[in-house]
């Protein structure tokens, strides 16, 4: 009988561990995040996102920096899309945001480009420079119809 007990509470713990480490995983892949971090919101308009969604995330040189927190339509009817963005990076004020995607098929993401200024982005800023996204149905599009128009 006890090596039987003994058994079944070295199965019960390893049951409770692989539950622990699949509850910890999918909380990062869906990349909630404990504990109150100061964060920076920058917001950054385009005139298409493409597939971006929110939580998407925000990156400089591949390093994840940030996600996006909201897409919303601004008075104009263009996209505008807010970011929350880690504290202590100063992003100069003339840094561009680009909506790029990861691999050919990939998700979506924003690729923060630095600029030169020695004036920082603060709290609540926008991004002057924005490229949206690049749409592979209007780019088959424009190529076949320029084939066809060919002389």
């Amino acid at each position: 009988m006890q090596s039987n007990a003994s058994r079944d509470l070295v199965v019960g713990l390893f049951v409770l561990v692989g539950l622990g480490a699949l509850a910890y995983l999918s909380l990062q892949i869906g990349g909630l995040e404990f504990g109150s971090q100061e964060k920076v919101v920058l917001r950054a308009t385009f005139d298409d996102i493409g597939g971006l969604s929110a939580r998407a995330p925000v990156r400089v040189a591949g390093v994840k920096i940030g996600q996006v927190s909201g897409i919303a339509l601004d008075e104009d009817l263009r996209a505008t899309v807010s970011m929350e963005i880690e504290t202590g990076l100063d992003l100069s004020i003339d840094s561009s945001a680009a909506i790029r995607t990861a691999g050919l098929l990939g998700d979506q993401f924003i690729a923060v480009e630095l600029g030169a200024e020695d004036e920082s982005l603060q709290d609540g800023e926008e991004f002057s420079f924005t490229e949206s996204a690049l749409s592979i149905d209007k780019l088959v599009g424009r190529l076949v119809h320029d084939a066809g128009v060919s002389n």
